[in-house]
């Protein structure tokens, strides 16, 4: 594969660091097309489903992809924004706002980016962005508090194929989680407190994450841990006794055994047992989209409330909280220690393009 042409470089230029936040994705549009253009991504990768790929490819191109996007779309069309996407718009707004908070901190030069592993704008074009505003520095901000394999690794990959085509790679630090960062934690339960004193306090909290297959954890994948920890450390900042929370994943796909408890079949229990009023948050999301939005919002809801449940509540992702932007600030200025806590030399940087063209450089 070619390497892609370098932009243009001028010398003397003082160092910058580039700083991308990375979120799952999202289709272009709520319809069958571009859900089937999206799922055909998404599902396509070796981390997302570990199926042999010609057993896989038979799958998804042969039932998965002829019947999945028109229902998908039909969902998508519920939470739809005239901005757009819901998880879109909020990543944008959120990489606006990292911008501004970094701007007040940060002492060296930086440019902001987002992407979105699958879907628009991708990674490539992302780092593409970075590069022309001059970044020779990468900090990469996964937006997924807790690491897996299927998230975070993913990213990963989608970082080292863009730079595997790069000739000039810039210096890579990358953020692999934050699910026990006390300014993700002191956000979340800032959150529920907010929550709590706005619409009235249920009996019982369910900290909902997503799923996935039980042999990843097996096998040995941080997942699972980091999500009872982040559970565990939410219940602990909000003071809350043992057996008034618990952990719970959703999104099941397919008939293979995922992470339990599952949270529908979990409200529907609470319900059936008596449980009244229950909040449910899902720690694993910092944007609202269509898992949280019309998967628990409506289709678990109504499944409690048809179990016997008499109120459901759902206390919306961090999204644009001021607490969390400076949650994201922190972690950026933690990875990007020596290079955004320290000025850029100009005088030095000044010195060099002297020296250079003095040595016969054309710029």
């Amino acid at each position: 594969m070619p390497l892609a042409p370098e932009p243009p470089y001028r010398h003397g230029t003082p160092a910058t660091t580039g700083v991308l936040l990375v979120n799952l994705g999202t289709p272009d549009e709520p319809t069958a097309a571009a859900l089937r253009r999206y799922l055909k991504q998404f599902l396509w990768d070796a981390r997302v489903v570990e199926i042999p790929r010609p057993v896989w490819w038979l799958i998804l191109n042969g039932i998965i992809l002829n019947v999945r996007p028109k229902a998908s779309a039909a969902k998508y069309a519920t939470i739809w924004t005239p901005e757009g996407s819901p998880l879109k718009v909020h990543t944008e707004r959120q990489a606006k706002l990292l911008e501004g908070a970094l701007r007040g901190r940060a002492k060296g030069r930086f440019a902001v980016q987002w992407a979105m592993r699958y879907g628009q704008p991708s990674v490539a074009a992302a780092l593409d962005r970075l590069k022309a505003a001059g970044a020779d520095r990468l900090v990469v901000l996964p937006l997924y508090p807790q690491a897996a394999s299927s998230t975070t690794g993913s990213a990963f990959d989608a970082i080292a194929g863009a730079l595997a085509v790069t000739r000039n790679i810039p210096a890579l630090r990358l953020v692999k989680n934050f699910h026990d960062h006390p300014g993700y934690i002191n956000a979340l339960a800032g959150s529920v407190r907010a929550h709590w004193a706005a619409h009235g306090r249920g009996d019982k909290l369910v900290m909902s994450f997503h799923g996935v297959p039980h042999f990843h954890l097996d096998k040995g994948d941080p997942y699972h841990c980091e999500c009872l920890k982040s559970g565990r450390l939410l219940a602990e900042a909000l003071g809350l006794p043992q057996g008034s929370w618990l952990v719970t994943f959703q999104s099941r796909f397919g008939k293979a055994e995922w992470l339990k408890p599952y949270t529908q079949d979990t409200l529907e229990s609470l319900a059936r047992e008596g449980l009244a009023r229950v909040d449910v948050i899902c720690p694993g999301f910092v944007s609202d989209c269509l898992e949280t939005l019309e998967e628990i919002a409506v289709e678990n809801r109504d499944a409690f409330l048809a179990a016997g449940g008499k109120a459901f509540s759902y206390i919306p992702c961090l999204n644009e909280r001021d607490d969390f932007m400076a949650a994201l600030a922190d972690l950026v200025m933690e990875h990007g220690a020596g290079w955004l806590d320290q000025p850029g030399d100009t005088a030095a940087a000044q010195a060099s393009r002297v020296r250079a063209l003095a040595l016969g450089a054309t710029d």
